[in-house]
């Protein structure tokens, strides 16, 4: 019979980094569903480290939510756990808060976020929230943020605006929660407030995935010792 610690018998037992890093987004998660109170309006982001912040915001059992869903993933989740779904025109147009997780995020605090392809509902959300905060697991944090960046096209044109955009490649067979085409920058960052300047002059683009440090108001980053805060960019209001 194998001991405790071992796995048969060959030697101790090893979590696999897939169940360390879903472990440190769960821990993220958690952290974050305890900044909410009763009667909040939550902004509810997209991908995998959410798909923990729904359930943890669900055990709470917080009276008078009124949510927002990113996507209809996230959408689909939250009425699965009975989690109340409002738009976010008939909250108001203003959030409590919005919670996301991230692609990457550099020293400087910007962000690349939207793999998902919902990027441009998940930046709506963020401007409209008086805090976004942002849950990671230890691996998102980079020295200086890489290609891709998220895309979001209209169809109308779209030869033409990815001309504009080059280096970058349409994603075959995606279009987003609102019916734009998805595709990536492959080229170099830079400073990503010129490229962020490059992108905002392009007509046909509707979004892209670079978030501004002024966007975000805190990070919740799990790793191994814990969760990690680091405040962001954006004054409490």
């Amino acid at each position: 019979m194998a001991s405790a610690g071992t796995t048969g018998g060959h030697g101790p037992s090893l979590i696999s980094g897939a169940d360390e890093r879903a472990a440190e987004k769960r821990a993220a998660a958690i952290a974050a569903a305890e900044l909410l109170e009763d009667g909040m309006r939550v902004g509810l982001g997209s991908g995998t480290t959410v798909a923990h912040l729904l359930p943890a915001i669900a055990e709470r059992n917080l009276s008078g939510l009124r949510c927002v869903a990113t996507s209809p993933g996230t959408e689909h989740a939250a009425r699965e756990l009975g989690l109340p779904l409002e738009p976010l025109e008939e909250i108001g147009d203003e959030l409590d808060i919005a919670i996301d997780g991230a692609d990457q995020i550099a020293p400087d605090g910007w962000i690349i976020k939207g793999g998902g392809g919902a990027q441009t509902r998940e930046k709506i959300v963020a401007e409209a929230a008086r805090r976004f905060v942002v849950i990671v697991s230890a691996d998102k944090p980079v020295g200086g943020l890489s290609p891709p960046i998220p895309l979001e096209l209209l169809a109308f044109g779209h030869t033409r605006t990815l001309r504009l955009l080059a280096p970058a490649r349409l994603r075959e067979a995606h279009i987003t929660p609102d019916g734009g085409l998805l595709a990536d920058y492959l080229g170099p960052i830079g400073d990503p407030a010129a490229l962020t300047a490059r992108f905002d002059a392009v007509p046909g683009l509707v979004g892209h995935g670079l978030f501004r440090p002024e966007m975000v108001s805190l990070m919740l980053i799990a790793g191994p010792d814990g969760v990690q805060r680091r405040a962001g960019a954006k004054p409490a209001s």
